[in-house]
């Protein structure tokens, strides 16, 4: 699905249509974005080849699901990868997908698989703002991903309250195997989140020290606001994935906390055991003469022979306070 906002530079308005504006930009001095929701993979590489002459390598790169984030300047244009996240991310399952972006002197081309949210609330603005585009199209892909990043941190926003849930939760009663297996989960997409970061970190660096940037402050802010909430969001999942991270390591802790203890009652009761299990096993032999068991009392002696020995145990581990 392909869907065109052109701004006209005369008049300062917008047509917002399909494939039929591509043809109306050609040749004039207007803004065009074209945005694509990928389904037909080859007919995307004839146009953007023959139409926008974006080169073969670029659009292989666009393509590629598992690409890293990259920022790549060719003749006339750049080439801007990001991972935003998918619509139906919710805050203990999220994924991300590729964000491809082409950006020209009066052109912008957007390309993904799923619908992303963060291109639509901008394309939203657009047709509510026309005047958004009238400083041209570069300026749209910071305000992206702007949007890209805010939707990182307000996803870390509820997965800290979910965070301060799941420990209130294991203070209170023992922690649960679901619960762990929450924390678990959320370990795995925070170290995704870092590494998406990580690459968006870098990405932001080279566009803020590109020459187009620092010599246009309106572009150069939108950048370095941009970067400022990605270090904020990067801080945030360092701070919640070592926090997921000890909380895990507090659960096994106490997990082995308690099973030491439970070893522990278990070892004084074979230790007070054995030595009656001993003398019960001694005069209950089947010989035809044992002298101790002609004692009239012998029984009672043995009774409490048995008694003093597990009182004496028990009064031992006392005093070393095994117990």
């Amino acid at each position: 699905m392909r869907r065109c906002i052109l701004f006209s530079r005369a008049t300062g308005r917008i047509t917002v249509g399909g494939d039929e504006l591509i043809q109306q930009w050609q040749g004039s001095d207007d803004y065009l974005w074209l945005d694509i929701l990928r389904d037909n993979a080859d007919a995307e590489k004839i146009l953007l080849t023959e139409t926008f002459g974006i080169h073969t390598m670029a659009i292989q790169d666009a393509h590629r699901e598992r690409h890293p984030p990259k920022y790549e300047a060719f003749s006339g244009y750049y080439l801007l990868l990001l991972k935003g996240l998918s619509p139906g991310s919710t805050e203990t399952s999220f994924d991300t997908i590729q964000i491809a972006m082409f950006v020209g002197e009066n052109f912008l081309i957007t390309t993904h698989e799923e619908e992303s949210r963060s291109i639509n609330t901008l394309w939203d603005a657009v047709i509510e703002k026309p005047v958004l585009m009238e400083k041209g199209p570069r300026v749209l892909p910071a305000m992206i991903a702007r949007n890209i990043v805010n939707r990182y941190l307000s996803m870390l926003m509820k997965v800290e309250i979910h965070l301060d849930e799941l420990e209130q939760l294991m203070l209170q009663n023992d922690p649960t195997n679901e619960q762990l297996a929450q924390l678990t989960t959320y370990k795995t997409r925070l170290r995704i989140m870092q590494r998406v970061f990580s690459y968006h970190e870098q990405i932001f660096l080279a566009l803020r020290a590109d020459p187009d940037v620092t010599q246009n402050d309106f572009l150069q802010h939108e950048f370095n606001d941009a970067y400022e909430h990605l270090e904020r969001a990067d801080s945030l999942a360092r701070l919640y994935y070592d926090l997921a991270n000890d909380l895990i390591n507090s659960s096994i802790s106490l997990a082995s906390h308690r099973l030491n203890g439970i070893m522990k009652i278990l070892t004084i009761i074979t230790a007070i055991f054995v030595p009656l299990g001993f003398l019960a096993g001694l005069y209950g032999m089947n010989f035809e003469y044992i002298p101790e068991l002609q004692i009239r009392n012998g029984y009672f002696y043995l009774l409490g022979a048995m008694s003093t020995i597990a009182t004496g145990l028990l009064v031992i581990f006392r005093v070393r306070k095994w117990l």
